[in-house]
C-alpha cells in the first residue's frame, strides 16, 4: 500500500512539475490575453505555498529550484529587488509581458509574434541568448 501511495504521489509531482515547467518556459501556442491571465493566476497559486495571497521570494525559489538557472532568472525577473509579490502585481507583470509580445495589439499572441519579440529582446541584449538557453531557430 505504501508503494502504491508513493507511486501516486510521485506521478502527481511529475505532472505538476511538467505543468510548471511549461508555464516557466513561456507560452507555446497562440494565446489570448484572457488565457494569459488565467495562466498567471494558476502559476501564482502553485507558487503560493501557504496560500496567503502573497508569494515570497523564498516560496518562489523553493518552487523554481527544480528548473536550475532558468528558474532563478524567472524569479529575478518577477521579483526584482522585492521580497514578495501579490497576485495583482504578478498578473500585472504577466499581462505587461503579454502586451509587449502582442505586436499587432489584437489581443492574441501568435507564435510568429512571440518569435519576433524574442528576436527583438536578443537584439537588445546584444544578440546573445541567456547562459544555458539554446538559440531557438
Amino acid at each position: 500500500m505504501r508503494t502504491l501511495l508513493a507511486g501516486i504521489a510521485l506521478g502527481a509531482a511529475i505532472i505538476s512539475t511538467s505543468a510548471i515547467a511549461q508555464d516557466a518556459g513561456g507560452m507555446q501556442q497562440d494565446m489570448t490575453r484572457q488565457q494569459a491571465q488565467q495562466r498567471a493566476d494558476q502559476m501564482f497559486q502553485r507558487f503560493d505555498a501557504n496560500h496567503d495571497g502573497v508569494i515570497t521570494r523564498d516560496e518562489a525559489q523553493a518552487a523554481a529550484a527544480q528548473f536550475g538557472g532558468r528558474g532563478q532568472r524567472m524569479i529575478d525577473r518577477i521579483f526584482g529587488s522585492a521580497q514578495s509579490i501579490t497576485l495583482k502585481q504578478f498578473e500585472a507583470q504577466s499581462l505587461a509581458r503579454f502586451d509587449a509580445m502582442d505586436l499587432n495589439h489584437d489581443g492574441t499572441v501568435t507564435s510568429a509574434e512571440r518569435d519576433q519579440a524574442r528576436a527583438q529582446m536578443r537584439a537588445q541584449r546584444g544578440g546573445n541568448p541567456p547562459a544555458g538557453h539554446p538559440e531557438r531557430g
